[in-house]
């Protein structure tokens, strides 16, 4: 059995979806109708993700930072180490290490845990989402304190896409995944794309990192949150998630999905200014 957790998120869905057909227990904290086999688990309580596993099982490990998230994690990692999973797939993030600022740093203790845990894993390292660009762009604009470099993003459906193929081949040998999406552009060319292809115009305001935090903290970001969030977009956008691998198309044997392309099959969750 494949035992999915976040199951609602961008990725888990998209998980659930490419393994139709195959015995899948989604996992969620509360009830969803995900087309699969369900069942209501919570990281805050290990023991209700714990108590699903059984010998032999491949466990898809994925949950957004909360309070306490490290220790949860790894309390899950140690359960199913000892319920006798065949294997862990995690989702961290790319440049995870403990004490790194915002979620790379408790993504990057989960990640020490689960290496050191015995159980054969892949740890998929992706850069930044496109689907959180959905919730960025607000009518015909979008802000950010990116600066003028290039900055990687990769559609959710693509890590799902790099995760169902590591949970249905036999398992191999643990290591870590260096996910990107196909280019790495700049704020303003993100801009052109979404113009190109929504055929309105949408442009890209660039704030310094005092402003862009008033700016998050505004739409209810708390403080130093909000700090270090634009302050770690600016410092991105200098030292570079630039770079572009290979991954995605080596595991499925296709290129990941453009921007464009993603633009495209969201167009209508970029609405126009009302």
């Amino acid at each position: 059995m494949i035992v999915i957790t976040g199951a609602t998120g961008s990725i888990g869905r998209a998980l659930v979806a490419q393994l139709a057909g195959r015995d899948v227990l989604a996992v969620s904290r509360t009830p969803a109708d995900l087309g699969a086999r369900h069942a209501v688990g919570d990281f805050t309580r290990p023991e209700t993700i714990g108590g699903l596993l059984s010998p032999g099982d491949r466990l898809f490990l994925n949950s957004s930072p909360f309070p306490g998230f490290a220790e949860r994690l790894n309390e899950v990692i140690d359960l199913a180490a000892e319920a006798g999973v065949a294997q862990i797939v995690e989702v961290s993030v790319r440049d995870a290490a403990p004490g790194a600022a915002l979620s790379a740093g408790p993504h990057g203790e989960v990640d020490e845990h689960l290496r050191a845990s015995g159980v054969p894993h892949a740890v998929l390292q992706p850069t930044g989402f496109m689907q959180n660009l959905l919730g960025e762009v607000r009518g015909d604009r979008f802000h950010g304190s990116w600066g003028t470099g290039g900055m990687n993003y990769i559609d959710a459906r693509d890590i799902a896409a790099v995760a169902a193929a590591l949970l249905t081949r036999p398992v191999g040998e643990s290591g870590s995944y260096l996910l990107t999406g196909p280019e790495s552009p700049t704020h303003e060319e993100i801009a052109a794309t979404m113009t190109g292809v929504l055929g309105r115009p949408v442009s890209y305001v660039d704030l310094p990192v005092p402003e862009m935090a008033a700016r998050l903290a505004g739409q209810g970001i708390p403080e130093p949150f909000a700090t270090e969030l634009a302050t770690t977009q600016a410092t991105l956008s200098r030292t570079g998630w630039a770079e572009i691998t290979t991954t995605v198309e080596e595991v499925t044997g296709r290129p990941p999905r453009t921007l464009a392309a993603f633009v495209a099959d969201h167009a209508d969750a970029f609405l126009p200014a009302s």
